[in-house]
């Protein structure tokens, strides 16, 4: 393997993560206001497509793992691609309901199967240090949703708000995409072979540490002690898929209520919009910046502190009727969104190692479709209280009790596979 392949797969899966980050959940909001006069929906009726979107993105998580075992990373990759491409076509030719959530349901199985699932197993297999190339793939998946919403607004106003040909400008761009991507993962012999050697350099890293007794800094364990069976036995595991929950259902009430929330209290509308921006501006710093440390710190601080920073979001978020609240609420909840998931990626992987990995973290995604009641909850809470404040108090007291468990959790020991 030359020293550039390496580069050129996190480059390859970055614009391919971009590009399904924006063609999804950063545009589904921005297209339904063209769609829903045309079409003649209810607003509830239009919304319910982002519930089906992320509850499909979420259960369809096991279905990366089963492929990439069975057909490789390069026939998963095509899959989830001609998936995903399905599904915005689907959204470029709706005229009634049932094709629009047939669209947004297989949107959400291909965003797992196209970029996220193989993405972080091809970047696990052929880095030693992994927080660099992680913090550049996530970081271009915040990236997608910034230029998300910029991509709509360009489109339809050239195209005097033709939102049937931006589905389908996206549909041709994720197949291509998609292509350029599989070609680059290339065979699966190349990417085993790659993963064995990087195996047997940790796993040797690790002999000679515990034989030295010095306690390993970065890999905990080599991967043929824990088994799927023996991982999940395990609290840290459940705490690590507690903050995966925990930073979803942040994020994804934040972005959907933050509008009607920060409006009802008062805030000027396109200062709420420019809000929403900020939080995402943060969530590109945060993995930038987590992607340069993360090999130099243990990464449970990283997830200590974006678990705090979502509290403090959150609970500005509450009561953001002042700049320094809205401030404090777009930084906290924008930081702690980006660095949970690439301190989650690195913990699974420093706990139980690569071989398993990408089965480890397929269940850990499962837990979004769990999160997406998010909107559901503050929605119900809005009709019978009359304000979003509660559910974001809510929210912040279920991350506040993540935050406790990952500042007391420890690297999971041998005794624990017992």
């Amino acid at each position: 393997m030359t020293a550039i392949r390496p580069w050129l797969l996190v480059a390859a899966f970055s614009l391919l993560l971009f590009l399904i980050t924006a063609a999804t959940y950063s545009s589904l909001g921005v297209v339904i206001p063209a769609m829903v006069p045309e079409l003649g929906w209810s607003w509830e009726h239009a919304f319910l497509g982002f519930s089906i979107l992320g509850v499909f993105t979420g259960l369809s998580s096991w279905l990366p793992a089963l492929l990439i075992r069975r057909i490789g990373v390069r026939g998963t990759v095509l899959v989830g691609v001609a998936v995903m491409a399905g599904g915005l076509a689907c959204l470029s030719r709706v005229h009634a309901l049932p094709i629009y959530f047939l669209g947004t349901a297989l949107c959400g199985v291909g965003f797992q199967m196209a970029a996220l699932i193989p993405g972080t197993h091809v970047l696990s297999a052929i880095f030693k240090q992994r927080a660099l190339p992680f913090g550049i793939y996530f970081t271009f998946g915040a990236l997608g949703g910034v230029a998300g919403p910029w991509m709509v607004v360009s489109i339809l106003g050239a195209t005097h708000d033709d939102w049937r040909l931006y589905w389908a400008l996206q549909a041709v761009l994720v197949g291509l995409v998609g292509l350029v991507c599989a070609v680059a993962v290339g065979g699966p012999r190349w990417l085993e072979q790659a993963g064995a050697a990087l195996d047997k350099v940790l796993d040797d890293e690790a002999r000679a540490q515990h034989a030295s007794g010095v306690v390993p800094g970065k890999v905990y364990h080599t991967d043929h002690e824990w088994s799927v069976r023996d991982a999940v036995r395990t609290p840290q595991f459940y705490v690590l898929l507690a903050a995966y929950f925990s930073h979803l259902l942040a994020g994804i009430s934040a972005a959907s209520l933050t509008q009607a929330h920060l409006t009802q209290l008062g805030v000027a509308g396109a200062v709420a919009a420019g809000m929403l921006s900020l939080e995402g501006l943060m969530q590109v710093v945060a993995r930038l910046g987590g992607g340069a440390i993360g090999d130099r710190v243990d990464p449970r601080w990283l997830l200590v502190f974006a678990q705090g920073l979502l509290v403090i979001g959150l609970l500005a978020l509450a009561r953001a009727d002042s700049t320094p609240l809205l401030v404090l609420y777009a930084v906290g909840v924008g930081v702690g969104f980006g660095l949970t998931v690439l301190a989650v990626s690195l913990l699974l992987l420093n706990y139980f190692g690569r071989r398993n990995n990408v089965e480890l973290f397929s269940l850990t995604c499962l837990i979004g479709a769990v999160s997406a009641a998010g909107p559901f909850i503050g929605g119900f809470m809005r009709d019978r209280l009359g304000t979003f404040t509660p559910t974001f108090q809510l929210f912040a007291a279920v991350t506040a009790v993540v935050f406790v468990a990952a500042l007391f959790m420890r690297p999971p020991t041998a005794r624990a596979q017992a």
